[in-house]
C-alpha cells in the first residue's frame, strides 16, 4: 500500500493571493476548536518540533475522537490516501500566516507582517508555493 505524505523540506509557504488580510490574525475560538485553531495551537507552542504529517495526524486524531488504542490503525489508514497539506490551511488562506519547513521537514508558522516572513520570501535557497486560493480567479 502507498503512503502518502503532506511534509515538505527547505519550503516557505507564503499566504494566498486573495488572502483578506494584511496582518496576520490569530483565529478566534468559537465553541469547538477549528482545525485552524488547533494547527495553530500546536505550531506556534511547537516551532520546528513537529513535521506537517505529525500535525496533519494529530488534528485528525482530536478531531475525530479516535481512542488510543485505535490510532496505530487510523494512522495507516489516514496515510493511505492522499491529505490536504498546509497550502490548504485557513491560516495561510484566511489568517495570514505562512510555514516554514527546515531541512528536518519540521515546520513554524510565520505571520505575514513579520521580519521572519520577509526574509523566507526573499531567501533564494527556499523553495516557494503559494498557499491555495479561496475562490478561483477570474
Amino acid at each position: 500500500m502507498k503512503v502518502h505524505t503532506t511534509d515538505y523540506k527547505n519550503t516557505f509557504i507564503q499566504v494566498a493571493e486573495d488572502c483578506p488580510v494584511s496582518i496576520a490574525e490569530i483565529p478566534t475560538l468559537k465553541r469547538n476548536k477549528t482545525l485552524a485553531n488547533i494547527q495553530y495551537e500546536i505550531i506556534s507552542e511547537n516551532p520546528y518540533k513537529f513535521t506537517s504529517d505529525e500535525i496533519m495526524l494529530h488534528c485528525y486524531i482530536l478531531k475525530n475522537n479516535i481512542p488510543k488504542e485505535e490510532r496505530e490503525q487510523a494512522k495507516k489508514d489516514f496515510f493511505s490516501k492522499g491529505q490536504p497539506c498546509f497550502r490548504s490551511s485557513a491560516l495561510a488562506k484566511r489568517y495570514g500566516f505562512g510555514f516554514h519547513f527546515n531541512a528536518d521537514k519540521k515546520v513554524a508558522i510565520y505571520p505575514r507582517e513579520s521580519a521572519d516572513y520577509q526574509d523566507f520570501e526573499a531567501d533564494e535557497t527556499l523553495i516557494k508555493v503559494k498557499a491555495m486560493r479561496s475562490k478561483r480567479a477570474k
